[in-house]
């Protein structure tokens, strides 16, 4: 079982933007230290909810401040971004860094962030395939051109080419993780037989077609912390279905299927309610700032979640608790969803000192109850 943190950089109500980045960087380096398989970078435009803009910014830098930890984006919106690029960013942070990078994608929402960039609604609901597809070809052929709806360009050289064997060499930058990114434990390291096969790829999946979209693609999932274990259990097996109608084999199924994360929230005290309470302090201000400051591309009309209530259905989805709860609630989930990576929101108290010693927590007392 692989754990790791969701890190959203959240900005907690009287707090700087300042702030809310330094302890996301310090989270990440607190996760190394205790032990955590990776860490999951947001990223948002223009709300307090994480104030992360670039999460392959972000994640270079924290690559660079550690050794052997993934780091993943979850996500980067592809409708936001263009794919060349961050396929070229997505390649450079793999091949320098050993394997330790995962790119995450998602479609993102009907936000303004659109207009901002100038993809425009049709991006959002329309053109993820055609850009999901594009990623992919430049992660894996050695020259690409594009004919389609919304890009198109002459074949061209990809440089560098993200499919070749990563360094492995001690002491520098390149091959500076672990040395064995692919099947030593690193959570983001794709697990792939062959280690010339490229950077690992993730899809958020909030609906049917987008469950669909990657499992005909043979990429794993990243369901969000929304979600229960018999909701994501349900979308674990429509995954399967589609995977194998797609025509990939059963152990192409079974090994991307291992693949999948789940997101979640966890906050490790004596008591369960000394860690629901903990939450329940600081969680509905940032979530009722936070998701509150989402506008619309196109003005329609958006319902938001009350904010105390959806903290409390987090703690009650989730590993908030005992050490002991917490270990029980992961291993049940992952039993019951056949998803054994995880990705969790350990900031919620939004403070600095209380977010390291929860990361110290996972490692020192739950990690141990799960092996």
């Amino acid at each position: 079982m692989r754990v790791g943190a969701f890190v959203l950089a959240a900005q907690f109500p009287g707090q700087g933007q300042g702030e809310a980045l330094h302890r996301a960087v310090r989270t990440t380096e607190a996760a190394e230290a205790a032990g955590l398989d990776a860490v999951w970078l947001a990223e948002h435009h223009f709300v307090p909810y994480g104030v992360c803009p670039s999460a392959t910014t972000l994640a270079a830098l924290l690559l660079g401040r550690t050794r052997r930890i993934g780091v993943g984006t979850a996500v980067s919106v592809l409708p936001n971004h263009h794919p060349v690029a961050l396929a070229e960013q997505t390649a450079l942070l793999h091949l320098t860094t050993g394997g330790r990078f995962t790119l995450g994608v998602g479609r993102g929402g009907p936000w303004v962030d659109l207009e901002v960039f100038g993809g425009g609604l049709d991006a959002f609901e329309h053109g993820f395939p055609e850009a999901l597809d594009l990623t992919l070809r430049w992660l894996r052929e050695p020259r690409v051109g594009a004919d389609g709806e919304r890009y198109t360009f002459r074949e061209v050289d990809v440089v560098p080419r993200a499919d070749e064997p990563v360094g492995r060499g001690a002491g520098g930058p390149v091959g500076s993780g672990s040395g064995a990114a692919y099947g030593a434990g690193t959570g983001t390291g794709t697990d792939a037989e062959d280690p010339g096969e490229g950077p690992p790829v993730v899809i958020a999946c909030t609906s049917p077609g987008t469950v669909r979209l990657a499992a005909e693609r043979g990429l794993p999932m990243l369901l969000g912390m929304h979600c229960g274990d018999e909701e994501k259990a349900e979308i674990v097996a429509l995954w399967r279905r589609e995977a194998e109608a797609a025509g990939h084999s059963a152990e192409k199924v079974a090994a991307v299927g291992a693949r999948h994360v789940s997101a979640g929230v966890a906050q490790v005290e004596d008591t369960r309610e000394e860690a629901t309470e903990t939450l329940l302090k600081a969680m509905p201000g940032w979530l009722r700032e936070g998701l509150g400051a989402h506008r619309t591309v196109d003005g329609r009309q958006r319902a938001m979640r009350d904010p105390v209530a959806y903290t409390e259905l987090l703690c009650g989805l989730h590993p908030v608790g005992t050490p002991r709860l917490c270990a029980d609630r992961l291993a049940a989930t992952a039993e019951r969803t056949g998803i054994n990576r995880f990705a969790l929101l350990v900031e919620g108290s939004g403070d600095l000192a209380a977010t390291e010693r929860n990361v110290a927590r996972l490692g020192d007392d739950v990690l141990p109850r799960l092996t």
